[in-house]
């Protein structure tokens, strides 16, 4: 009896099955050496033979970086760390609004339980409400202690910088999804879910916000590692290019010699960084043929703006103003004291000075008036004064001192008898 060969199946009859199934097998063949050169960054070519060598290179699991020895392909290198690793935390799924949609619909079957007075059922639903609201908090923050830790080992699992780089956009748009995810959590909408149960509001709202807030302190912390480091690595990458080129350039130019190029007029711009130096000047004056030539130079400098000079001008001829005017009331004043002397000499009785003052219509204050009579009076030569009698009319101020106010005075010739008499 002829043994029948079972059919192939539709994903058996691809081409793609059986070269797919070559790579892995090859890959589990060689899994010692794979791993070991995965762990030490660099394979070891002595641990294959020739053809078991060759084989590995056209299959895409080995090549030759440039300037380096034997590697793991990239895409081997994650699929290795991909299954070392958790894949529940190297995995994000942030499909958080899968959770919300399962919380919405077990708080709708838990307020239906209760409106039925089934307390167990509502129990029951209160607790699975529980559980899916830390399965996605808990996702989260699985989800961040991932990141932490791929931070707190610099990602050294990737034996390349390029490598590296490529880790840190990869946590970076993990980072994205997780704030994505973040942004999806609506608080107004659980408020209303929750309505006024203080159970649910206290689960939705207290609690889901208070683990939301740290963890996103957790992922801010984690956004500025990432940026540092990928600010470190791009400049190490920024590093190694210009060696490698440079070491490029030389095998093709075995003979290159470094130009003295502190001694060369002309130097490439990416070299002459340095501003030019200005070159000290001084004038020549024991130059007689420059004379001429500083003459002009000396006209052109500009002069002191003269305002200031205008404004002392202005400023003196202002007091010298007020000074003046001072001086020709004074004049004034002295001129119209003289007269009413003269007044007095020629009048037969003796004269009041406040008297006169309101007769002529003099600009004068009393006190003023008064005052100047009496310094003129007191300014006589003693022949001319016994001529004469001058009467001073005051009263006492305050009875507690002997303050006396001056509020007239009467001037006389000194041969009027009667005035003689009183004086």
């Amino acid at each position: 009896m002829s043994q029948v060969s079972k059919p192939k199946s539709l994903a058996q009859s691809n081409p793609l099955f059986e070269l797919g199934k070559e790579r892995l097998e090859l890959i589990g063949k060689h899994a010692d050496a794979l791993m070991q050169g995965y762990l030490e960054g660099q394979v070891n070519e002595l641990a294959f033979s020739q053809q078991a060598l060759q084989k590995l290179l056209d299959s895409r699991i080995l090549f030759y970086p440039e300037e380096q020895s034997l590697s793991l392909r990239p895409i081997v290198n994650e699929l290795i760390a991909s299954l070392t690793r958790d894949e529940r935390k190297r995995q994000i799924n942030t499909d958080v609004g899968e959770h919300l949609d399962q919380i919405d619909t077990r708080v709708q079957s838990l307020q239906a339980a209760r409106k039925k007075g089934d307390y167990a059922a509502s129990e029951h639903h209160m607790q699975l409400l529980t559980e899916r609201v830390n399965d996605m908090t808990g996702q989260f923050g699985d989800a961040i202690e991932s990141l932490w830790h791929r931070l707190n080992t610099e990602f050294g699992f990737v034996s390349s910088l390029d490598d590296k780089i490529l880790e840190i956009e990869l946590a970076q748009r993990q980072l994205r999804r997780i704030l994505d995810g973040f942004g999806i959590i609506n608080f107004d909408d659980l408020i209303q879910l929750a309505g006024s149960d203080g159970a649910l509001r206290k689960l939705l709202v207290s609690q889901l916000q208070a683990r939301i807030s740290e963890h996103s302190g957790s992922l801010l912390e984690v956004q500025k590692r990432l940026v540092l480091l990928m600010a470190r690595f791009r400049q190490q990458q920024d590093r190694a290019l210009l060696i490698n080129r440079m070491a490029a350039f030389l095998r093709q130019h075995p003979n290159f010699q470094i130009g003295d190029y502190p001694n060369r007029s002309q130097v490439p711009e990416v070299i002459n960084q340095a501003h030019g130096i200005s070159a000290q000047a001084f004038i020549a004056l024991d130059r007689a043929q420059d004379s001429y030539t500083l003459a002009e130079l000396a006209r052109t400098v500009p002069r002191e703006p003269e305002q200031v000079s205008q404004s002392d001008k202005q400023t003196e001829g202002f007091v010298i103003a007020v000074q003046s005017l001072v001086a020709t009331q004074q004049k004034q004043l002295a001129k119209d004291v003289e007269d009413f002397f003269i007044q007095v000499i020629e009048s037969p009785e003796a004269l009041s000075g406040v008297d006169y003052l309101f007769e002529q219509a003099l600009p004068w204050e009393p006190e003023m008036w008064l005052f100047q009579i009496v310094a003129e009076y007191q300014g006589l030569p003693e022949q001319n004064k016994q001529s004469f009698i001058l009467e001073k009319d005051s009263a006492q101020k305050s009875r507690f001192n002997q303050l006396h106010i001056i509020q007239d005075v009467t001037v006389g010739m000194r041969f009027f008898g009667d005035f003689q008499a009183a004086g």
